[in-house]
Formats: C-alpha cells, structure tokens, sequence
C-alpha cells in the first residue's frame, strides 16, 4: 500500500491516542520520557506524532516522575493524566488513559495506544496501522516486531470495554496476540528500538533503521 493511499485513509478517521508515558525508568537512571532525541524529548515527540496524524484527543499518561514531566507539555493541545497506580503495570495507563478518552468524546471509532520511547515512532506509523485497519475491516491493528503485535496498536471501539478493565504488567499483549484472525498485523521493525537504558540509546544512534517508518 502506497504512503499516498495510507494518508488518505486516515481522512475523516476519528480515532483517539493514548501515549503512555507513566514509567519510573529505573534502568535508565533518569526520566526517559524527557531524554532528548532530535532536539525534543521523546514524550514530546510522540505526542507531537500523534497530533501531527490528525487523531483527537491525545491523551500523554504520567506517573512517575509527573512534576519533572508535565511542564514540556503544557504548549502542546493535548489532555494529561497523573495515574497514581502507575506502578501497578502498562495496564493502569492503558485503563487511564482509554477512560479519559471515551469520557472526552463519546463519537470515536477507536484508540490508538502507543509507548513514548520507540525513537521511529511517527505520525506515518500512525498512518500505516489507521490504513490497515480501514483495509482489512479488522478490529485491531498493531504493529509486528520481534516476531509478535505489539505497541503502537489501534483498537477499534469493541475494545473499549476491555481495555478499561486490563489489569497487570503485559497490558494488552494478550489482547494483540491471542486471535490473530482479528489482527492486522502491520511489520515495523524499527519499532523493536525502544529506551530502557543507556545502551538502548548507543544501538538506535549506530542502527540502519532510524529514520524508517
């Protein structure tokens, strides 16, 4: 599928985002979500990412860390949320953030979900799951990596329900790979990149894939 066929695609969708963005980022040793990537922290990127493919709300969900975190976003139009479980897993932010989203608007065909730490994470991303999931008329789609559907993943409004009720660390693994017959699985490996520590960092800067979508 062209990018041409993919942007349009994305015309008229109404889907929201939720960046997730709550982590304590032990492994780093500092706030990943304000590392600088480009000139831009990287929870501003994402989030800017997600602006930049016309979904609506863009929901940046903190945790820890939110006082440090919150300030780099105040310029930018989109709603944050502090979820105080934040340490309970990827689920509590996921909970958080799609319940914001339904009470923000009640119209929306779906949910984009995505982490604020994959470096080739894009507004043409967005644009290649928004065109997949439009394609193939399936509920889900999510991009493939390490073998596996994983974040960023779009979620069509069926879901709604039980992503507010997702409970534990994995989040919505299982959601994302359990039936693959309701997956349109989109292949991104540079999204296998994500920042956990330092030496994450070092391998994106040397890897061929930056700048791939």
């Amino acid at each position: 599928m062209s990018l041409a066929i993919e942007r349009a695609a994305t015309r008229g969708a109404h889907f929201g985002a939720v960046i997730l963005a709550a982590g304590a980022s032990t492994r780093m040793g500092s706030p990943k979500q304000l590392l600088l990537l480009d000139g831009r922290p990287l929870v501003v990127r994402a989030a800017e990412a997600a602006l930049a493919a016309g979904v609506w709300p863009v929901v940046v969900v903190l945790g820890a860390h939110v006082e440090k975190i919150r300030p780099v976003l105040a310029r930018l139009p989109v709603l944050v949320v502090d979820t105080p479980d934040w340490s309970e897993g990827m689920a509590a932010s996921i909970r958080a953030g799609v319940t914001t989203v339904r009470q923000f608007s009640r119209n929306l065909e779906g949910v984009l979900v995505a982490l604020c730490d994959q470096p080739a994470f894009s507004a043409e991303v967005i644009a290649r799951l928004i065109a997949a999931q439009r394609h193939t008329g399936r509920t889900i789609a999510a991009a493939r990596y390490h073998g596996r559907c994983a974040a960023p993943a779009l979620f069509t409004r069926e879901h709604f329900e039980t992503l507010t009720h997702l409970t534990g660390e994995a989040g919505a693994r299982d959601l994302l790979n359990t039936d693959p017959a309701r997956v349109a699985a989109v292949e991104l490996p540079a999204l296998e990149f994500d920042f956990d520590t330092p030496d994450d960092i070092a391998a994106w800067e040397k890897s061929p894939a930056r700048g791939a979508p």
